[in-house]
């Protein structure tokens, strides 16, 4: 049985003790869109994996036209939360960003058994610590680590996340429980977690020498790497804002959840762009369905692709 979190701790253990020359990063970037090149006069796949996921997009590539259409009115309808019969730019990054994000979903529908021991639909904190844990807890089990501390740190995690006060978590808060950095709520403790890994000297921010030493360890004195000097320089003029010598919470957020361009509302704007006829601003079910390949692949753009691909040779 995987126990998420408890891997997660291991891992940054061992990550702890890489090579003292490795770079290392606590930043939480968003992941990209897709890592296709976005080029348009060549093919929609970027749009195609930014608007349904990279499986989903696979899947759609062949599919006949027509039941690829079909699927995409399906999906129209969804993305119109207000059922106004228009999709807007903002129900378009809406959509955009849950598609994004599904592999987290599945990862966590992938775990959910594993911890709702009482298949109620819901994980309480008492499942979820018993699971985890479990023997670890046990006064005659002799470890190296502090299962103890990390089940503190987890219970204050859990209280975070469940946001009714329960102590009992269901999807939305399990989500937010195991990938607090992608959503708004769990900023704070993100933050206030990355803070205790590195405040050394306990007085509850992170100074020049913490910051470096989390990232680098020397060894016999050597010359510190060219990443290293950049970084110090780095932390000097643009992780610590006000100047006195370390960075508290606010400057740490800026640092590990930076407010990254915006690719959703990029994609959203162009997919508006491309398909709005009428130019209002908005779109309904024909304008979409009639740029169809814009959105989503068939079979006769993918077999188009291919030819162009054979015609290049």
């Amino acid at each position: 049985m995987i126990r998420p979190l408890l891997m997660c701790f291991i891992l940054c253990v061992v990550y702890g003790s890489s090579k003292p020359t490795d770079r290392k990063s606590r930043v939480h970037n968003e992941e990209p869109l897709s890592h296709l090149k976005h080029d348009d006069d060549k093919n929609y796949d970027y749009d195609h994996e930014a608007f349904l996921g990279q499986d989903d997009a696979k899947t759609f590539d062949q599919l006949p036209p027509e039941e690829s259409k079909r699927r995409l009115s399906i999906i129209v309808d969804k993305i119109d939360s207000n059922n106004d019969g228009f999709v807007s730019e903002d129900e378009l990054k809406v959509w955009i960003k849950a598609a994004q994000k599904k592999h987290i979903f599945d990862s966590v529908e992938h775990q959910w058994k594993d911890f709702d021991m009482n298949n109620d639909g819901l994980i309480s904190w008492d499942e979820y610590k018993n699971v985890t844990y479990g023997s670890y807890l046990d006064p005659q089990t002799e470890s190296e680590y502090n299962y103890t501390h990390m089940m503190s740190r987890d219970e204050r995690r859990f209280k975070v996340a469940d946001t009714n006060g329960d102590m009992i978590a269901d999807k939305q808060e399990f989500t937010a429980f195991l990938h607090p950095e992608d959503h708004e709520h769990m900023r704070s403790i993100v933050v206030q977690e990355t803070i205790e890994d590195i405040d050394k000297n306990g007085d509850g921010f992170i100074d020049l020498q913490e910051y470096i030493g989390d990232m680098f360890t020397s060894e016999d004195n050597e010359e510190e790497p060219e990443w290293v000097v950049a970084e110090r320089q780095q932390f000097s003029e643009f992780r610590d804002k006000n100047n006195d010598g370390k960075m508290d919470k606010e400057e740490t957020m800026d640092w590990i959840l930076p407010s990254d361009y915006d690719h959703a509302e990029a994609e959203a704007k162009h997919l508006l762009h491309e398909s709005d006829a009428n130019k209002d601003g908005k779109l309904n079910k024909r304008e979409i369905l009639d740029k169809y390949d814009v959105f989503v692949g068939s079979q006769v753009t993918d077999f188009g692709e291919a030819l162009l691909r054979h015609d290049e040779f």
